[in-house]
């Protein structure tokens, strides 16, 4: 079996999910501190390898009006380094509200800022790649 994985790329931090065995749900795996793309990359082949990934789903920021903006050019560049070196399917998830959506549940949960900081991304990424998974669940 084979998982999918998560992953919300940002410019100092990725936030990274996988999802079960049966691809039903996500759970935040980690959170790595960007250093370089080669070094970014290792880490995610790493995870790749330890977690027989074939595919992996990254959020991608659009603006309110459906266009993408410099931010989402950047996740784009940096999803093509993935297909490129890591030989694996890339999709975009439409990311606009997740990170909104992950604010509020660790706010609701009680989690105080300095925490919430730490792990938005992964939280994140989760959201992400739990959206895919209920959309390929229903199809």
């Amino acid at each position: 079996m084979e998982r999918i994985m998560g992953l919300d790329v940002g410019d100092k931090t990725i936030g990274v999910a996988i999802s079960d065995l049966l691809q039903i749900t996500a759970q935040g795996l980690t959170t790595i501190k960007r250093e370089s793309n080669e070094k970014d990359l290792n880490r995610l082949e790493a995870i790749i390898k330890e977690y027989n990934i074939k595919k992996i789903v990254i959020g991608l920021p659009k603006n309110m009006n459906n266009t993408i903006g410099p931010q989402g050019e950047k996740v784009i560049k940096f999803a093509e380094r993935i297909k490129n070196k890591l030989k694996v399917e890339v999709i975009y998830e439409d990311e606009r509200l997740t990170t909104v959506a992950a604010e509020r549940l660790l706010i609701e949960g009680d989690m105080r800022r300095e925490k919430r900081k730490n792990v938005i991304d992964k939280v994140a990424a989760t959201f992400i790649l739990q959206t895919y998974l209920d959309r390929k669940g229903r199809e």
